[in-house]
């Protein structure tokens, strides 16, 4: 009987141990079966919500932020996601295997407490977060293409301290946790009986060391806020929507992965000259009053975005219908990466007809 309840503590120990490793879903705040777009949208809301600017000094913050970052590494990574579905945490750790060689999980070991590495070492760092920036450009822009200039508020490494937050360049082992990033803890489950467990280091934060000389520039943080600047070429004829993305400058930290920037390019409508774009091919509106319409003998210069307008005529006796269209070839959107091809221009025409009967009586004098 004493030997039933001791097998009985031990597995419900170890069953303790297995669960309490974070549930990525749980972390994100989403369902297994969420979309990518509903982990990315809680990724950023939560990444926003913890991130150390926000948070200065707020240790608890601090380690959501990594704790989200991590979750969503592995949930927005297709393989990485299959295989945590199927293993959990464990898999993760042994290429995808439930329990592989080189440090899988050893039940027995986990909870007497030995032939476990630490969780830095295990886990590696987190990737942040991508940073986001809007670009307004006119349709020319997209047309002919232009050289973009910009400037960005961003989390940097510290200049002074190198983003060690130290005055000296030094840091210290944590002596609470003797540089692990962890403490272990031991729990009474029945006289002379204990299970052993690791918890974050209060001491250091998790982060295994400790600064003396916080350095006076970033005050201890490592990072600073700074303007960092970029530019890129929009090639002519690229989609409107599309982005642009600088690989790993996105905000910079010691405690994780740079996330990148991306770029999101948008059309200002009001900047189009008159012109619509649909794809490869351009459309405008062009109105005639019914006379010449109906009678022609009429020549349009159009200004168009490379400085070759277009030139719209009728003879005289060549009738146009309201709703009539004209495909003008090759004077569309650059086709990109496409050997110099262009769409077409869509002229759709609008005939305006007399209103009142003052505008009658002027167009019976005129015929």
């Amino acid at each position: 009987m004493q030997f039933s309840s001791l097998v009985f503590l031990i597995c419900a120990a170890l069953i303790t141990t297995v669960l309490c490793e974070a549930d990525y879903y749980k972390i994100l705040g989403v369902d297994k079966k969420a979309s990518e777009k509903e982990i990315k949208s809680a990724y950023r809301a939560l990444s926003k919500k913890f991130h150390p600017d926000k948070n200065p000094g707020d240790e608890d913050a601090h380690h959501k932020f990594i704790e989200v970052g991590e979750a969503y590494e592995v949930l927005s990574d297709d393989e990485k996601r299959s295989t945590y579905d199927r293993y959990g945490h464990d898999g993760l750790k042994n290429g995808g295997r439930p329990n592989g060689g080189g440090g899988g999980f050893d039940p027995f070991a986990d909870f007497f407490g030995f032939g476990r590495q630490n969780h830095q070492q295990q886990r590696g760092k987190p990737r942040g977060h991508d940073a986001d920036v809007n670009v307004d450009l006119s349709l020319k822009d997209f047309y002919t293409g232009t050289d973009f200039k910009f400037d960005v508020e961003m989390q940097n490494l510290c200049s002074k301290c190198e983003g060690t937050g130290s005055s000296d360049g030094k840091t210290h082992q944590c002596g609470g946790c003797n540089g692990s990033g962890v403490k272990v803890m031991k729990r009474q489950l029945a006289p002379g009986m204990f299970q052993q467990f690791q918890t974050t280091c209060d001491e250091c934060g998790g982060k295994g060391k400790i600064i003396t000389h916080k350095c006076k520039h970033c005050g201890g943080q490592a990072v600073t806020r700074g303007v960092r600047h970029f530019e890129f070429y929009v090639e002519p004829g690229t989609a409107r929507d599309f982005t642009h993305k600088f690989k790993g400058d996105g905000d910079h930290s010691p405690d994780w992965e740079a996330g990148d920037l991306l770029v999101h390019l948008k059309e200002r409508s009001h900047t189009n000259s008159g012109y619509r774009r649909r794809y490869n091919d351009l459309y405008r509106t062009e109105v005639l009053s019914l006379k010449e319409a109906l009678f022609g003998e009429w020549k349009r210069e159009i200004l168009f975005f490379d400085d070759d307008n277009v030139t719209l005529t009728r003879k005289k006796g060549e009738v146009v219908m309201d709703g009539d269209v004209e495909v003008v070839k090759h004077k569309g959107m650059p086709i990109l990466e496409g050997a110099e091809e262009f769409g077409d221009l869509i002229i759709e025409y609008k005939v305006i007809y007399p209103g009142g009967a003052k505008d009658q009586k002027i167009f019976r004098d005129e015929l």
